[in-house]
């Protein structure tokens, strides 16, 4: 991927020196993240945490609201290449999806990315390590600790920088989704529906997410040139390992499609080739989708 040299975004919050904030792990709002089931095996295989417990958190489960008081924001040190990395792809989504909502007639809000390590408090509880990247809609930001890019490499052998930039470009699809006032409905309608109804939508949300990464990398190549040879294997290699499908097999040696929350690795494959290909918001309609 190519990405040195180009715009850095100021919108990054560098947390890591901060040494943990916040109380137990619970988010009383509801996170949205790249893979819940991955997280759930992630906590489970390093650190010791019971799987259903962290799906339950994660899918809007009980837990205590963090109101911590924070620190002012600090910016990465100019020497931390992943940092640089992970800046620029956030300022390459900024630009990307700033023109096209100005196309659609509407303003873009930056989101701010968070960079922590083991925990972090946020407008959604406490953020810890063992959650994986989300996003939280009550604060707009994107939370990450980057040592998931290591584990995505030893744990699901995934690798190369497109694919990392694209756990970026999908938390930023939920802010996307956050804006565009999906999120909002998506929840209220999970909060009216059946636990099997619930995760369907949640499939939905999660998916259209996959597809919102595939219209910024479409744009952003058109006007950059950030793609290599392999890149959107790699993404794709990504999507695939992290389907729910994939993670179920792997964990229990079956799968169990009515608990689906992010989607199986061919859908998210699917929905994010849609993206790319397209590079079109109005092919990323999950939700009038018949078949995903």
């Amino acid at each position: 991927m190519k990405w040195e040299g180009n715009r850095e975004s100021d919108n990054v919050e560098d947390r890591r020196d901060d040494g943990g904030g916040g109380g137990g792990f619970g988010f009383g709002g509801r996170s949205i993240g790249i893979g819940s089931i991955a997280i759930a095996l992630v906590a489970s295989y390093f650190f010791g945490i019971d799987p259903g417990t962290v799906l339950s958190l994660l899918s809007g489960g009980s837990g205590q609201t963090a109101h911590v008081q924070q620190a002012p924001a600090k910016h990465p040190p100019a020497d931390d290449r992943t940092a640089k990395f992970v800046a620029t792809v956030l300022a390459d989504t900024e630009d990307t999806w700033t023109e096209i909502f100005r196309a659609r007639g509407a303003n873009y809000v930056k989101p701010k990315l968070v960079l922590f390590s083991g925990r972090t408090p946020t407008a959604c509880g406490t953020g810890q390590t063992a959650t994986g990247p989300f996003y939280c809609p009550g604060d707009q930001k994107v939370y990450i600790d980057l040592s998931f890019y290591r584990l995505m490499q030893q744990r699901f052998h995934v690798t190369g920088e497109f694919a990392q930039a694209y756990v970026i470009a999908h938390e930023v699809g939920h802010h996307v989704q956050n804006l565009m006032g999906i999120t909002n409905k998506v929840d209220s309608a999970r909060r009216r529906g059946s636990e099997t109804q619930a995760n369907a939508l949640s499939v939905r949300l999660e998916l259209q997410a996959d597809c919102f990464a595939g219209v910024w990398a479409n744009h952003a190549n058109q006007a950059r040139s950030i793609l290599e040879s392999g890149d959107i294997e790699g993404a794709l290699n990504a999507a695939t390992a992290i389907g729910d499908d994939a993670l179920q097999r792997q964990a229990q040696g079956y799968v169990v499609p009515d608990s689906f929350t992010h989607g199986s690795s061919a859908q998210r494959v699917r929905w994010f080739k849609r993206g790319i290909d397209s590079g079109e918001v109005s092919a990323c309609n999950t939700f009038a989708a018949r078949t995903l």
